[in-house]
């Protein structure tokens, strides 16, 4: 005999829980979101990558917001939720893993904290007339390379794996939350302040 399943609606609203683990448990989804946001951004600098008159401010941008994102996972924070090199470990991604979440590291804080452009190095010279007098000043410049598809690959990888293993995290602590709140009276449940449930994107 088949059982139908009954398919329940998403909630539209809920109660809102301060406690401690509810907390850590918040800081876990937005650390999972910033490797989500890694990867997007990692996706889309292959797709710019491998287009003809690739666009340099794109590629840029891309890549120092997905820079950004990822270092933002492996800040403790209050709550010690933070993503740490042992992590890194668990991953099972092959090779120099911590090696490589270093140089992501020291490259993100050159294009974002660095006391130098990080796109081109500029030069000041001299120009000279055929006498050799000086005849006026010159300001050039290098363009430094732009991110390759190796380091974004590489980057995308890592930060998929991460999330993976947050992933698990997450569905571990949510157990622990609810289990808590399961013990909670309902009178004391119901004065919990009421906060809005935003529909997956």
């Amino acid at each position: 005999m088949s059982q139908e399943t009954r398919e329940v609606a998403p909630p539209s609203s809920a109660r809102q829980l301060r406690t401690p683990s509810a907390l850590a448990l918040a800081d876990l989804a937005a650390i999972f979101d910033d490797l989500q946001f890694t990867l997007r951004c990692c996706e889309r600098l292959l797709t710019e990558l491998e287009r003809d008159g690739l666009d340099a401010v794109l590629v840029e941008s891309l890549w120092v917001s997905a820079l950004n994102s990822y270092a933002r996972c492996f800040r403790p924070g209050e709550r010690g939720m933070g993503l740490t090199e042992k992590d890194l470990g668990a991953t099972g991604v092959q090779g120099e893993v911590v090696e490589w979440h270093g140089l992501l590291g020291r490259i993100r804080d050159f294009s974002l904290e660095g006391a130098v452009n990080p796109r081109e190095a500029y030069s000041v010279g001299v120009s000279q007339a055929p006498t050799g007098r000086p005849e006026g000043i010159v300001i050039t410049s290098v363009p430094h390379p732009l991110v390759d598809e190796v380091t974004v690959r590489q980057t995308g990888r890592l930060a998929f794996e991460l999330s993976r293993l947050l992933d698990e995290r997450i569905k571990e602590h949510q157990k622990k939350v609810f289990a808590a709140v399961e013990e909670m009276p309902v009178e004391q449940l119901g004065a919990l302040p009421a906060i809005e449930v935003t529909a997956a994107s």
